[in-house]
């Protein structure tokens, strides 16, 4: 049974974000629902406000500019994501991750604000949106802010937002030219489960040097992004070393932990296969 809520559906922005500034951490945002309603079910969410922003025609924007990038605003669903032909052909290594999470009933409702608002550690999109410098818009009844994705996690499920605030959209530049994204993920038996270890990467030339970009989920507090890794294929050497090189690099970086769904040491494994086997497919693409 869920607990005895008020429930608000504002029309516009300038209405939620006036609710948010009244009822602040007593308030919880509505969106999909996928993480909430499990939340409000098992009483880890207790608060005495829902406001539903479905009804906010501005927050499903999902726009595409040439030379300028991608909007995602929070109301967008998965759907929506796997269904718009230019992220899939230009965002490759975000539509692979989203393909990943839960099943086709899930990805119906389930919008890609709320997955990287809920910071899990396992979040399938938030290593996508780290390769490709993505930045959150932050907006309030005091005004807005910019920050870059990976500034935004502070640790397990929690992130830089007040209680008066909302993430708006999620703003991803136009990724390098040519550039090359996969996404891979281990999970137990269920097509639906959470990754035991999720690496994503992007690919691409630069000045005829072969440049890479790796994120992981399910292997630190937050998603993480490992730079140190990168910077191994500034180095001179033959590709296989710089591969090699990445992966050590990638398996010292990482704090994994046990828990159901694989031990510590399975993941410090996964992250050795899965960056290497990432590593072979982007540096024969581009």
């Amino acid at each position: 049974m869920l607990p005895k809520l008020d429930y608000s559906s504002p029309r516009t922005l300038g209405e939620l974000l006036e609710l948010l500034d009244r009822y602040k951490d007593q308030a919880k945002i509505l969106a999909g629902g996928t993480d909430l309603i499990v939340s409000l079910r098992e009483k880890l969410e207790k608060p005495k406000y829902i406001i539903d922003i479905k009804k906010i025609p501005e927050l499903g924007k999902l726009e595409y500019r040439e030379g300028e990038g991608l909007t995602i605003g929070a109301t967008v669903t998965f759907k929506n994501i796997l269904e718009n032909p230019v992220i899939k052909d230009r965002y490759s290594v975000l539509w692979e991750a989203v393909k990943t999470i839960g099943d086709m009933v899930l990805r119906n409702r389930a919008t890609l604000v709320g997955n990287i608002c809920t910071a899990s550690p396992a979040g399938d999109s938030s290593p996508a949106l780290l390769v490709l410098n993505a930045r959150v818009k932050i907006v309030s009844k005091e005004g807005s802010r910019e920050i870059p994705l990976e500034n935004f996690f502070t640790g397990v499920k929690k992130t830089v937002l007040k209680p008066w605030e909302m993430v708006k959209e999620v703003l991803v530049p136009e990724p390098p030219k040519k550039s090359f994204g996969r996404y891979l993920k281990m999970m137990r038996v269920r097509s639906e489960d959470l990754s035991v270890v999720g690496v994503a990467g992007l690919g691409y030339r630069e000045g005829g040097e072969i440049k890479i970009r790796l994120a992981f989920s399910s292997v630190a507090p937050t998603p993480l992004r490992v730079k140190e890794a990168e910077e191994a294929f500034a180095k001179p050497g033959p590709i296989e070393e710089k591969i090699e090189r990445a992966v050590q690099v990638a398996v010292e970086k990482v704090s994994p932990i046990s828990d159901v769904r694989g031990s510590a040491e399975y993941r410090l494994n996964l992250v050795r296969v899965l960056t290497r086997r990432l590593l072979k497919q982007l540096v024969e693409v581009v």
